[in-house]
């Protein structure tokens, strides 16, 4: 019922941007068409194309994102194509999947698909349900408890790969900041705008988010320029001003690619080898590619290491300690439990405690917890 009226909501919504879409272009078009969307895009309004492709320019979301700067239609647009992806993949689907058996859903979670080690889940994927967005936030509170007398708990790894990060590089700056309390991104922002930590506002700390983050997967000044938008020189001095400020990083950086090359592979903390084939390959782009997986594959391959030794450890107490608990999901760095009212307390303390002790590094490790009678409150 819940996802029954999700769906009308989100067909008036629809048909909303529909009719201000149409509105701001004088005619009427077909919306689901690149073509069409192209045509109106680039002739009607005139707006400068950002890449091209066999069959013309291209309209995908991130050409979309980047026009929203100069009108309103290309926003309007992205918004109505992640609408109606929301609807296809979730809104409309997640019904048609209730196994008769159980009367619930039950995705499937797949080893060796992602090559960094982390699940993947399919059929559905719960793993790419928007976590910020307010229709995010209402497909999840249509995940409920299997009975009224439970409750759903969610254990969630705070800054898990930044806290990888410090581990391996030994970074000073970032070690102390995990050991003392210190917010790294605030941190980040105070290195790269060069303020003292207690000037820096919202926006900068923003964009030291989008600094720290980049540098873990390998982001180019390039990239960074065009995902914060801002001009390649700014987005270049951030990323120089950022490996002045943490000197770790960028010896650990240098080392991991020396040893990449030699090797042909890299490894996680817990000692999971990543092969790279085309860390010497002649061509630029997948040598380029490669050198990115080597940087970014310890770090999130240790993440995802971490997890999964905490599942493991967990299911094994929730056995042999008789818990009617129940572990059902895991998303990303997020545990999701089915558990009585009356055992909740137990639970979070032994959930943090295994998830914590997973894989111990150098610097603490934070767990954020939950609970409400849907995914949503948790």
């Amino acid at each position: 019922d819940h996802f029954r009226q999700l769906a009308v909501e989100t067909n008036e919504h629809l048909d909303r941007l529909r009719q201000e879409i149409y509105r701001h272009c004088d005619k009427e078009f077909n919306i689901g068409s690149p073509k069409q969307v192209a045509q109106v895009l680039f002739e009607d309004l005139g707006l400068k194309p950002v890449k091209s492709k066999k069959t013309g320019y291209s309209t995908d979301i991130e050409v979309l994102e980047q026009l929203a700067c100069d009108h309103e239609v290309p926003g309007l647009l992205a918004e109505y194509r992640q609408f109606e992806k929301l609807k296809g993949t979730y809104i409309d689907v997640l019904p048609t999947l209730i196994c008769p058996a159980t009367g619930r859903i039950h995705t499937s979670y797949n080893q060796a698909v992602a090559a960094t080690g982390r699940l993947s889940s399919s059929d559905p994927n719960l793993q790419n349900i928007p976590i910020r967005s307010e229709w995010g936030r209402k497909i999840r509170q249509g995940f409920v408890p299997s009975a009224p007398d439970r409750v759903l708990f969610a254990a969630d790894y705070s800054q898990v790969e930044l806290r990888v990060l410090a581990h391996v590089t030994g970074d000073p700056s970032l070690v102390e900041a995990y050991t003392t309390g210190i917010d790294v991104h605030a941190l980040t922002a105070s290195k790269v705008y060069d303020v003292p930590v207690d000037a820096v506002n919202d926006e900068m700390r923003s964009v030291a988010k989008m600094v720290n983050f980049g540098v873990i997967y390998g982001m180019s000044a390039q990239g960074l320029s065009q995902r914060l938008r801002i001009p390649y020189a700014t987005a270049k001095s951030f990323i120089e001003e950022y490996f002045k400020g943490y000197a770790g990083v960028r010896i650990w950086l240098d080392n991991t690619l020396a040893s990449a090359r030699e090797n042909g592979y890299v490894e996680t903390v817990s000692g999971r080898r990543r092969n790279l084939p085309d860390i010497r390959s002649k061509n630029f782009n997948a040598r380029n590619a490669a050198e990115r997986v080597a940087v970014n594959a310890p770090i999130q391959g240790t993440s995802a290491d971490m997890i999964k030794i905490a599942m493991i450890n967990i299911q094994r107490r929730l056995e042999q300690e008789n818990y009617q608990s129940r572990m059902i999901m895991q998303v990303h760095d997020e545990l999701i439990f089915d558990v009585p009212k009356d055992e909740l307390e137990k639970l979070q303390e032994m959930v943090l405690r295994e998830m914590k002790e997973a894989l111990p590094l150098a610097v603490p490790i934070q767990v954020d917890s939950g609970y409400g009678n849907n995914w949503s409150e948790c």
